[in-house]
């Protein structure tokens, strides 16, 4: 079948931790990756968030094009856009729209359809888009798409390590995404075989039990 996928960027596609660089010299501070147990950043640089945002609204565009990719990331969405639909939500706001498709052509990544919402809230475009399986990296992000019905591949980092609920399932780099869609892809295609299997056998039973002595419901 082909599924249609929502794709988080900011730490799903790219490294999660990417801005800490530019963050740490900016700030005069020395933050490391596994010190960034929160997602929200000016949380994790402990300082007001007035002052994080003006950071991003002068550096935000040169933080975007320095991201890193996360291994294997480019191989996997190759791969899936082979088979499936590709579209990427994301809560950055629509001026970063340029800076966005420039980092993925520099990177060769496969096209798909950009949606910049400016909001963390992503449930809504799901279901507009008929989303199958979304991957995020935001812990905030999976609860509420999962409660909303959608199944939710949440890409490990030291902010989300929280208790997961069902229809979130975490994974642990993009080999595992590939493979639990795939898995997921079969068991859809299983259930839709088996209703058509169902479908079948109610029709050769009504073609050979046609003289109206019995109904099917």
């Amino acid at each position: 079948m082909k599924l249609n996928l929502c794709i988080d960027i900011d730490g799903t596609i790219t490294d999660a931790y990417y801005w800490l660089e530019m963050a740490n010299e900016h700030f005069g501070i020395d933050i490391k990756p596994f010190q960034v147990t929160k997602y929200e950043i000016h949380e994790v640089l402990e300082i007001p968030k007035e002052d994080y945002l003006k950071f991003y609204e002068v550096y935000g565009e040169e933080i975007h094009t320095k991201a890193d990719l996360r291994d294997n990331a480019k191989e996997i969405l190759w791969a899936l856009d082979q088979q499936h639909k590709i579209t990427y939500v994301t809560a950055r706001e629509a001026r970063m729209k340029e800076v966005t498709e420039a980092w993925f052509r520099k990177h060769n990544l496969p096209k798909g359809e950009f949606h910049f919402l400016g909001t963390h809230y992503k449930v809504d475009k799901a279901k507009e888009l008929k989303c199958h399986v979304f991957i995020e990296d935001r812990y905030e992000n999976a609860i509420q798409l999962a409660l909303a019905g959608f199944e939710v591949l949440l890409i490990d980092c030291y902010y989300n390590r929280n208790p997961l609920i069902p229809g979130v399932t975490r994974v642990f780099n993009w080999g595992d995404i590939h493979s639990r869609i795939e898995e997921y892809n079969r068991s859809i295609e299983t259930i839709v075989q088996k209703a058509v299997d169902s479908c079948q056998i109610i029709e050769e039973y009504k073609a050979g039990h046609n003289d109206g002595s019995m109904k099917i419901a």
